[in-house]
C-alpha cells in the first residue's frame, strides 16, 4: 500500500509503520540489510516513524504474548485508523498478522486488559494486499503516487531483485512487475491508471450528500 501511503502523507496526515518481525528467515539477504532496505523506503514514501517489535520470522503465532506487543505499541502511538495484510495470502506469517493485529485492536480498547497503560480505540480497520489478487472492497486512487511506490519496492533489492548467487523465489521472479499490473487492473476498475485494492471488516459508511447529488 505504498501508493496510498505516499498519497495521504502528501495530503498532511501523520503516518507510521510498525514491522512485526526483521525478516531473520528471508532466503536472501540479512537482518542488517533488510532493515536498511526499509529505511530508505520509508524516507521514499515519507512516513514519520518506522519501529520493529523483532518477532521471529514463522513464530506469529497467535499469542498473548505476540497481542499485548502490539497493543503497547497501538496505545503509545493512538492511530485512527490501522492497516494490515489480508489474511487470505500464500505466506502464513501474512495471515497470522492480520489475526494478532485484529485481536490486539479489540484489546486495545479494553479499560481493564493492561490497566496499566491507558487505551485506546482504533476507529478503523483495513487490509492491503501482498501476493494475492482478491476483489477489493474499495480502493485508492495511487496515479499520482504510483512512481514512488515502485521506487519504494525497487528499495528492497535484497527480496525483489535477483543478485548473482541469490535463491529464486516469487519475489524476485517478477513481483513488482505483478504488483504494478494489479494497480493498474484496479485503477481500469474505476476508471483511473492505478489503484491499490483495501478489503473491509466492516461496512464503509458513504455521505448522504453523495447519494443526493445529481448525475
Amino acid at each position: 500500500m505504498g501508493g496510498t501511503i505516499a498519497k495521504y502523507v502528501r495530503n498532511g496526515y501523520k503516518v507510521g509503520i510498525c514491522d512485526l518481525t526483521e525478516a531473520n528467515l528471508s532466503s536472501n539477504g540479512t537482518v542488517e540489510i533488510r532493515s536498511d532496505e526499509a529505511e530508505k523506503a520509508g524516507k521514499l514514501l515519507g512516513i514519520q516513524e518506522r519501529r520493529n517489535l523483532r518477532m521471529s520470522d514463522r513464530g506469529l503465532l497467535l499469542t498473548e504474548e505476540k497481542i499485548s506487543q502490539v497493543v503497547e505499541i497501538i496505545r503509545e502511538t493512538q492511530p485512527t485508523i490501522v492497516f494490515a495484510p489480508y489474511a487470505d495470502d500464500r505466506h502464513p506469517d501474512h495471515g497470522n498478522c492480520a489475526r494478532i493485529v485484529d485481536e490486539a485492536i479489540f484489546s486495545s480498547g479494553i479499560r481493564k486488559y493492561m490497566p496499566d497503560v491507558i487505551p485506546h480505540r482504533v476507529e478503523r480497520l483495513y487490509y492491503y494486499m501482498i501476493n494475492g489478487f482478491h476483489k477489493p472492497d474499495f480502493v485508492v486512487d495511487i496515479t499520482d503516487t504510483i512512481t514512488v511506490k515502485l521506487d519504494a519496492l525497487r528499495c528492497y533489492q535484497s527480496q525483489f531483485m535477483r543478485l548473482a548467487d541469490e535463491v529464486v523465489t516469487p519475489l524476485n521472479n517478477g513481483y513488482i512487475e505483478t504488483v504494478e499490473a494489479r494497480e493498474r487492473l484496479f485503477g481500469k476498475e474505476v476508471g483511473v491508471q492505478y489503484a491499490e485494492g483495501f478489503k473491509a471488516n466492516q461496512p464503509l459508511l458513504v455521505d448522504k450528500d453523495l447519494l443526493n447529488r445529481s448525475y
